[in-house]
Order: C-alpha cells, then structure tokens, then sequence
C-alpha cells in the first residue's frame, strides 16, 4: 500500500512539472490531420448529419436520434455520439464541420491519452512514440475528419483505460466501477463493439491488482454488472416504451434496440450475415456484394466510379493479387479474405499495419523472459493488457464476414503502444548487447520496411517507384548498419536509430495525408491516394480519385451528366447475370449501377439546378445528392398542411432535403430500405390523415416494403417529369423505370 500511496504523489509531482515540448509537434500533427479542412466537407456523411439536423427540432428526436425530422425512424446507431455532435451543431452553427469537430478533437485526445498511459510505465520517449505512431496511423486521421463514431468510440475505450489503470495503482474500487461504467457508455455509442477491449480490462485487473482472489471476483463482478446496466439503460427505455409513442428502430427487423445490438450490429458482424430483406439466412459471398444492407449500400454507392478501372478491361485476363500465404484478395469491399494473413491484404495492411512487424519484434522483446506463473513488472503487466486488447481484436477483423476498412481504427491503440514501448525497449537490448535480444531492433527494422514496400507497390502508378525504393533501401541499409555497429557505442549509432525510425513513419505519414491530399470520402473513411472513394484500394480502381465515390451522384429527379459505357458499373467478379448488376429487390438496370434516388452515376457532376461543382465545398459524404430545385420546389408549392415533404424508399434520396430544408421525409425502408415499418393499411391511415401525398420512389432498398411499392403504384397519379425534374430523362419515367414521383391523396 505505501508502494501504491508513492506512486500516486509521483504522479500527482510528474502532473505539476512543465510541458513536454516533445508533445507539442506531435499534438500539433494531429491536430493538422484532424482539422484541416474538414470546414470543406458540407454534408459529412449525410445519414448522420440528417440526423443532428432533425434531433435539433426537440427533446424527442434528440432522445430517440430519429433520422428524420417527423420522427418516423432512427439511425441504426445508439445515440450518444449524435448528442454531442447535436450540442456541437447547437453551439456553433448547423454545418458539416461543426458536426465532425467532435470526432476530430477525440482523434487529438487519443493522441495525448496514448501518451499518458505509456509514458508512465515505459518512459518518456516511448510515450512520445506511441503518439506519435497513433497520430500517423492512417486510419485515425481518416475516420476523426468525419462524422462516423469509432474516433469517438476510441476515445471513450481509451479513457476508460486510463481509469483502469488508475484503479490498479490506488487500489480503489471506485476507479474499477468507472472504468466499466465507460465501456458501458461505450456500448451507447457503437454497441457491441465496445465490448472488443473486455478481455483486455479483465486479464489486465486480475494480473495486475495485489488482492485476494475472492475479492477480484466480486469486484469485477459488481463491476460489469454496472457495464451491463449502463449499456442497456437506453435500450430498456426504448424497448419498453409504446411503439406509436416513438420512431421505428432503424435497421431492426423487430423495431427493437437489443435485436440491433446482438444482431446486425453485432452478431452478423461476424457471421457476414447482413441481409436487410428480412431473410436469416447466411448469405453467400456473391450475394453479400449484390445486396443492400445499411452499410453494405454505403459501400457499393460510395465505389461507384472506383469501380470504372482499367482492370476491369483486364479482369478476365489479369492475375489476381495474392497475399501473404497465398489467399487472394476478392474479399467484400477491399476488406481480404478472412485468415491469418487478412490484416497483411491490401486494402487493409495500408490503413493500420504499417508498423505491425515491428510490434511483433517488441512483443517477443517486452515479454522475452516472462514466467507464466510470475511475478510480473508493471511493465510486463501493461505490455499484457495492450497485447489482450490487439489479439481478439485482430482475431475478430481476420475472420469476420462483414466490416468497413475504418472498423479498423480499434487496432490504433495496442498498435502504437507496442510501438512506442518497443522502441524504447529493443534499443536499450541493442545498446546493451543482450545476446539474441540485441538483433530484435534491426530485425523489426528490415520485415517492417519490407512489409511497408509490398504494402505500396499496387500504388506505384500513384505514388511513383522512388519512395518505395526509397524505403526498402534505406531500411535495408540502416538496419544492416545496426547489426554492423552492434558493438559500438558511439553518437552515430544513435542517430542511426532515430534515422530508422523516421524511415518507418515516413510512409504512413503520407498515407494519413492522403486525405486532405485527395479528398476524403465521410460515409466510408480510408486512407490512401483513393481515399476519396472510400474503398482505400489501390488507385488504379479509379478513373478519377478526386472524382470517386459519390462525387458523380445524380440528385432525385436530375439527369445523368455524360452517359458512357466506360463509367458503368459492372458486376461483381463472377457474376453469372449477363453483365448486369442485380439491384436489391431483384431488379437490374443493363448494367448500370443505379443510385439510390434512381439515377445514374457518371464521370460529372449532376445537371441540376443547384449544382456547386465549381465551389470548393464538397458534399462527399455518400448521400451527397445535390437537391434538385425544381422538385423541391413543386413540392413545397403543392404542399396542402401534409407532415411529410415527401415519402421516399429509403434514407439515401431522403437526407439531402432534410440536411438543407429542415423538413420531414420519410424514409419508407429506413436507411437501406428494407426496414418492415410500413404496412399498407398503416400507409393509407396516414395518408387518409393528410400526413403524406408524395412519393418519390426508385429501385433501390424494397426489401420488406414490396407491397406498400406496390400498392402506392397502383392506387397513384404519376407526376410528369418535366413539372418537376430539371432536365427529363427517359430512362427515369415510368413505374418500371427509377426516380418516379407519385401523388396519392385518399378521400
């Protein structure tokens, strides 16, 4: 206990002393790749935006995080991380940066918290590191520029670890139960991937605190029984209040928060089943890259025009990649194929694993010597909770059926902690010549470079030969100077330690540029010289990596730019349809890949009335639907007390209007469509009620609404294009056709 009671005026001493001045550029990095120029993105990801712009019309929404302004649907996300985007919003101004400007500073403080936890244990200049390293992993400034949750989700995760380990060092139960509390509140933000860190918390209490068995039992007991009440306290209130008293539940099947939790949000995850047609059935892999799920359709709309490569020119003829072990890499959405070597694919290797051997290198250093039953050193024991947190999470992201790139942000911590402590570790085993431990520092040193060299060359079209050569070769050459001078001791050698250091940051350095080089893309963030597109795929995918993603997205009830066939989108590798790519609902376009809204993608910008592709805000958020005008415009005129501007099938054609009006629309299927919230019978009592006349409906998202689709066909006036599209388009009229508007008024 007085060993304890030392350690905490030590600390509350080290807390008084002066600034790091090391810190400082390394803070200011971050703050450079979080902040820069998100005041560009006008939209963010437009589902979520949507979303703070209808919870800032009252307590209501705000509680439920309701999609829409009317309250018909929520988000498919608990709603912490949309209320404080909401103050955000609240204090200074509605925009698309006030709504990321949460994310971004929680980006910065996992930065200067990564150094906190690691200096303290492992000094000073592996503190500085692990920042550092977790300032530049290019996944972390990616994902902070946009709205989505996990920069935020990361934060929380590594506060609660903070408390953690505080409450090992004074041996208060109090910082036990406030550590779970916050994976708890966790849990409020992206559900059951809050829980990731759980085997890390709990290895890492039962090693490291000096108490009788019986008590670390009941400790931890008490204590994730308050994680679990905090985690489903929102749930509960939801779940048990009235469903005409509230929104739907978006993208359940049930309208219930615990079946989104455990089920698509959480065991699907893992299963890759993610079907949003109500079906329960696993769905194969070529099925999973033809349907629509809530993410899955962010994906397959945010590629579009990554998809118009040149290699598809090539696809019949050209060998694929293959990776580490020998597995190709034609997995879902440049996320591999599930095995050991996943992490190692591209697609993913160049968002988080850019220093991944050499914290191979400093586990083998920071463990070398380690009894299993002890005693172990304060070092040893937090070297065991970092690698409790990076095992089952790079376990989950190696065999899971369905993730986005940036998911991956959950390996940033254990990453750049082992990095920095490592480094600090394996030089003082090098200076110290400590037998086969001295050759660790240059091992990691030459497999990492080597890793970072196959990691870049799919992109020397982009990046160019010299900085790939220019990596292998230096880190070849410093880490044989190292092995060289291991019996010297002189300043030289020192610098040539710092020089292979720089040398392995380099890279992701620029990689966690690449969005403010490129653009970024909000609805699915990734690094790299595409990251526009957010695929975070080799830039050859793309005809214009400033133009992919959504930038070519056609607004409800515009025409297509620059019909081509060069910028169609084809089907998926292996597809047996003719060359068409088959649309959720069983409907196909001729090999066009259909918008949601019902347009077209092409090279250019929409032709609609309110097009700003000459300004220099960018609305590169997925659903960045210029709004048509003119169709807003007819709707707004004819709007005879209704509630709803108009019903659409789903959130995609939908959030542009609520972003810029303010007003309720109604996403039918909620996000992707698929949501079983209407019935026909409900359907007519609403419209009988005058809540909703319009309906505005494509081929995207049908799923369970099929009939209501079917039934406003048959019972509706069809509007003439030319009342309100900006420029008429054949392709878009007629009710086999997308992007027609439907009029229905009941007596």
């Amino acid at each position: 206990m007085k060993h304890m009671n030392s350690e905490v005026k030590e600390e509350r001493t080290s807390n008084k002393k002066r600034i790091d001045l090391f810190l400082v550029p390394i803070v200011l990095i971050a703050a450079f790749l979080n902040l820069f120029k998100i005041w560009t993105d006008e939209y963010a990801n437009a589902y979520y935006t949507a979303a703070v712009k209808s919870m800032l019309q009252g307590f209501h929404n705000f509680f439920y995080a309701s999609f829409d302004p009317g309250g018909y649907v929520t988000i498919d996300k608990p709603p912490v991380v949309f209320w404080i985007q909401t103050i955000s919003a609240k204090i200074f101004g509605f925009h698309g940066w006030s709504v990321i400007l949460p994310q971004a500073l929680a980006g910065i403080g996992s930065v200067l918290l990564l150094y906190v936890l690691v200096k303290r244990t492992f000094g000073v200049w592996a503190g500085r590191f692990a920042a550092l390293a977790m300032a530049l992993t290019p996944i972390v400034p990616a994902v902070s520029r946009t709205n989505n949750i996990d920069s935020m989700l990361v934060f929380t995760l590594l506060v609660a670890t903070w408390m953690l380990f505080r409450a090992v060092r004074t041996a208060k139960f109090g910082w036990v139960l406030a550590a779970f509390a916050m994976i708890g509140v966790a849990f409020n933000m992206k559900m059951l991937q809050a829980y990731m860190v759980l085997p890390a918390f709990y290895v890492f209490y039962v090693v490291a605190t000096k108490i009788t068995w019986k008590k670390k039992i009941a400790f931890l007991t008490t204590a994730t029984a308050l994680m679990l009440a905090v985690s489903v306290s929102w749930a509960v209130v939801v779940d048990s209040t009235s469903a005409d008293k509230r929104p739907y539940m978006g993208s359940s099947q049930t309208n219930s928060v615990l079946e989104l939790a455990f089920g698509y949000n959480g065991i699907n995850r893992l299963t890759g089943n993610t079907s949003v047609m109500g079906s329960s059935h696993k769905q194969p892999a070529q099925a999973q890259q033809q349907t629509a799920s809530s993410e899955t359709k962010q994906t397959s709309n945010s590629n579009v025009e990554s998809s118009q490569s040149s290699n598809q020119s090539k696809s019949s003829s050209s060998k694929k990649m293959q990776a580490p072990g020998g597995g190709n890499q034609n997995g879902m959405f440049n996320t591999g194929n599930p095995g050991p070597f996943r992490l190692f694919q591209k697609g993913l290797s160049d968002q988080i694993s850019w220093l991944l051997p050499f914290v191979i290198f400093s586990i083998v250093g920071l463990f070398a010597g380690v009894k299993f039953k002890g005693p172990y050193t304060t070092k040893q024991k937090e070297s065991l909770f970092w690698l409790a947190w990076l095992l089952p999470v790079a376990v989950f992201f190696s065999i899971a059926g369905f993730f986005h790139q940036y998911y991956l942000i959950m390996l940033a911590p254990p990453i750049a902690a082992f990095a920095g402590a490592g480094a600090v570790a394996l030089w003082s085993m090098y200076k110290q010549r400590n037998g086969w431990k001295s050759w660790l520092l240059p091992g990691g040193i030459l497999t990492t470079a080597a890793l970072q060299v196959y990691i870049m060359s799919p992109y020397i079209s982009s990046i160019g030969v010299a900085p790939i050569a220019g990596v292998g070769a230096l880190g070849v050459i410093l880490a044989l100077v190292l092995a060289v001078r291991k019996e010297r001791k002189n300043s030289v050698t020192n610098y040539l330690g710092v020089a292979a250091m720089v040398v392995l940051l380099a890279m992701p350095a620029y990689w966690a540029m690449t969005p403010i080089i490129y653009g970024g893309n909000s609805m699915l963030p990734a690094a790299g010289p595409d990251s526009s597109s957010g695929m975070g795929g080799p830039p050859s995918t793309a005809t214009n990596s400033k133009q992919s993603g959504f930038n070519g997205m056609q607004p409800p009830g515009s025409s297509s730019g620059n019909s081509s066939s060069n910028n169609q989108m084809q089907p998926p590798s292996g597809s047996s349809n003719g060359g068409q790519m088959q649309m959720p609902g069983g409907s196909s376009n001729n090999g066009q890949m259909q918008m949601p809204g019902g347009s077209s993608n092409n090279s250019q910008m929409p032709n609609s009335s309110s097009s700003k592709s000459s300004s220099s805000k960018r609305k590169s958020g997925g659903m960045n639907a210029e709004v048509n005008k003119k169709l807003l415009n007819y709707l707004t005129k004819n709007n005879t007390g209704e509630k709803y501007l108009f019903a659409t099938t789903d959130s995609t054609s939908a959030a542009p209007y609520i972003i810029e009006t303010g007003k309720p629309v109604m996403a039918m299927g909620g996000f992707s469509g698929s949501d079983p919230i209407l019935t026909v019978s409900k359907l007519k009592a609403m419209i009988k009620k005058g809540e909703v006349k319009y309906f505005y409906l494509s081929g995207m998202g049908k799923g369970g609404q099929s009939d209501v689709i079917t039934w406003i066909k048959e019972n509706s006036k069809e509007i003439p294009s030319s009342k309100w599209q900006s420029t008429s388009s054949s392709s878009q009229q007629g009710p086999s056709g997308n992007g027609t508007l439907y009029e229905i008024t009941l007596k």
